[in-house]
């Protein structure tokens, strides 16, 4: 099964990446829980962060979702489990032990007398590297159905996806499994944790996972979702504005009339609107926009998996000692952002690309 490559999908990988680059960079300043906290936070930040939360990670876990069977595509199961293994294992044991310690040091500088005492005390974290830890096993785990989709039982299958996503409202009308999903899971674990064992947020990423693997496997789903995509974009626009009028809306307003968990579940199902419609929309313009071949895209997407390994720890290295500036948030975080980009620049340009062993530390493929 051999397909054909989709610049739109380098590319959209590329976006979301440096998409989280932004939101890390915005985190000490939002009053959310970070690493690192600056004394004052912005109300307005926190209110347009909370939005693209909805769609950021889910649209990540699709793409990777897609680029795991144009990885499966030119090999054996075994020799994709392989693949996996170097590009993701590697990386995530190597950040453990050596890129995430200065992000738990600066944390809870106070409580260490050097920085060499997080290894005498063991204090390994995973932090932002959950996303490669949750990679690797949901990758693993999807084996049998990827075998599945490539087997001539799959077909019966492939044409009733493409039933679905031809009707104009097919593919936006699947949020309503996805509701149904957070809703019960949130019932059964309602903690925002992205460790593997928090069944919800595992469930809601891993339907986003398996959306990019039956996308990529059936090919008149692209063309159903770039011919749809001004309706879906209307869906978004409906969405958004549904998202925000129950964000602002007043809790006593609601509190008479509605339960708890009853506001619970409406707050889910209007971010599964946002997060749904949102990747359909950017899916069906990405084809339009992004699909496109060049030089620059080579470069992006050979670097941004180096660049999200180290980006958190360039953060709050620099931004631990940023926030203690007499300077207000927007400076701040100006600041933050022209000091972080270039030096994670330059430790890719010099440190990383040209040889081999950091190559493979990072995960990149052979020169």
């Amino acid at each position: 099964m051999n397909l054909e490559r989709r610049y739109d999908i380098d590319w959209l990988r590329v976006i979301t990446i440096v998409a989280v680059y932004f939101h890390h960079i915005g985190m000490p300043f939002n009053g959310d829980e970070f690493h690192i906290m600056n004394t004052e936070s912005s109300k307005l930040l926190d209110d347009i962060m909370v939005y693209f939360e909805q769609f950021r990670l889910p649209l990540l876990f699709l793409v990777s979702g897609t680029g795991t069977i144009f990885a499966f595509s030119k090999r054996s199961w075994f020799q994709f489990l392989k693949e996996r293994s170097y590009r993701l294992l590697v990386p995530l044991i190597f950040g453990i032990l050596f890129i995430v310690p200065p992000q738990t040091f600066y944390e809870h500088y106070s409580d260490y007398n050097s920085y060499l005492q997080v290894y005498k005390n063991l204090d390994f974290e995973v932090n932002h590297l959950w996303f490669i830890s949750d990679l690797f096993i949901i990758s693993i785990a999807v084996i049998p159905f990827i075998l599945f989709l490539r087997s001539e039982k799959s077909n019966s299958f492939i044409r009733f996806i493409e039933k679905i996503t031809s009707k104009k409202y097919g593919m936006f009308l699947m949020v309503i499994l996805l509701i149904i999903l957070k809703i019960i899971t949130k019932k059964i674990n309602p903690s925002d944790s992205n460790e593997i064992t928090n069944i919800s947020s595992t469930t809601f990423y891993g339907f986003y996972f398996l959306a990019g693997i039956i996308i990529a496997s059936t090919k008149e789903t692209w063309t159903h979702l770039r011919s749809y995509r001004k309706i879906n974009f209307t869906f978004l626009i409906i969405s958004s504005i549904l998202f925000y009028i129950y964000y602002f809306l007043p809790n006593k307003l609601l509190t008479p009339y509605f339960s708890i968990e009853t506001r619970w579940n409406i707050w889910y199902m209007v971010c599964c609107l946002v997060s749904w419609s949102s990747v359909l929309t950017i899916l069906g313009y990405g084809q339009v926009w992004l699909n496109k071949k060049s030089n620059i895209l080579k470069k992006c997407n050979e670097a941004i998996y180096p660049f999200y390994v180290l980006h958190q720890t360039i953060i709050i290295i620099f931004g631990f000692y940023i926030i203690d500036l007499n300077l207000n948030i927007p400076l701040k975080i100006l600041l933050l952002l022209v000091t972080t980009f270039p030096i994670i620049i330059l430790i890719y340009r010099f440190i990383i690309y040209p040889y081999k062993i950091p190559r493979i530390l990072f995960g990149m493929k052979k020169r």
